[in-house]
């Protein structure tokens, strides 16, 4: 992928990937993604499930959300993913730190009109929550699919950063007889709680 004005990383550019591989594993793992746009004038940022199929990105929500229905009207998003993956700890307070890897998404919403293309965006969905699931799951009558709204968003333009390794101490500073280190950080998934 292409870096643009919009998604050249200028802070820390050694950290930037623009390779798209490294884009899509990064929206893969993630499930939550933060929606930005305007209501009334105001920036709003919101939280959201997101999917990828290919070279797009879906979002989804009530056909009354604010937050989608100003980012249609505007023509216009952006869209963050982050995951954590460990506290760097540093000998100096001002050298701590996080590993991470972060995406970041500039496009334009398209609602996903077709009734059988949105059937099956959603049980894309289903299918990244849990393999299968859209079989199990009883599909989404009329009434549903009328209330909610599916968003498509091409990821042409887009960067990822990352950060990996331990912290970066100032010389004068690696005598000092403190930790350091990283505590790693990960998100894993519980035994499963049966409701009736």
């Amino acid at each position: 992928m292409q870096p643009t004005e919009k998604t050249r990383v200028k802070r820390g550019p050694k950290r930037a990937t623009y390779d798209t591989e490294a884009i899509y594993a990064i929206l893969d793992e993630a499930f939550i993604c933060h929606i930005g746009g305007t209501i009334e004038g105001a920036p709003v940022v919101q939280p959201n499930l997101h999917w990828r199929i290919g070279n797009k990105l879906y979002i989804h929500g009530s056909v009354k959300n604010g937050l989608i229905r100003s980012i249609l009207q505007s023509g216009q998003t952006c869209i963050t993913v982050s995951l954590m993956d460990g506290l760097v700890m540093a000998k100096s307070a001002f050298h701590h730190s996080v590993n991470y890897r972060s995406v970041m998404v500039f496009g334009k919403p398209v609602i996903v009109e077709d009734p059988s293309k949105k059937i099956a965006v959603l049980d894309a969905l289903l299918e990244k929550c849990m393999k299968g699931r859209s079989k199990e799951a009883r599909a989404a009558n009329d009434i549903e699919l009328k209330a909610t709204t599916v968003i498509e968003i091409a990821i042409d333009e887009a960067s990822a950063k990352i950060r990996t390794g331990g912290p970066i101490d100032d010389p004068e500073d690696e005598a000092l007889p403190i930790w350091a280190g990283v505590l790693p950080c990960e998100t894993r998934w519980g035994d499963a709680i049966t409701y009736p």
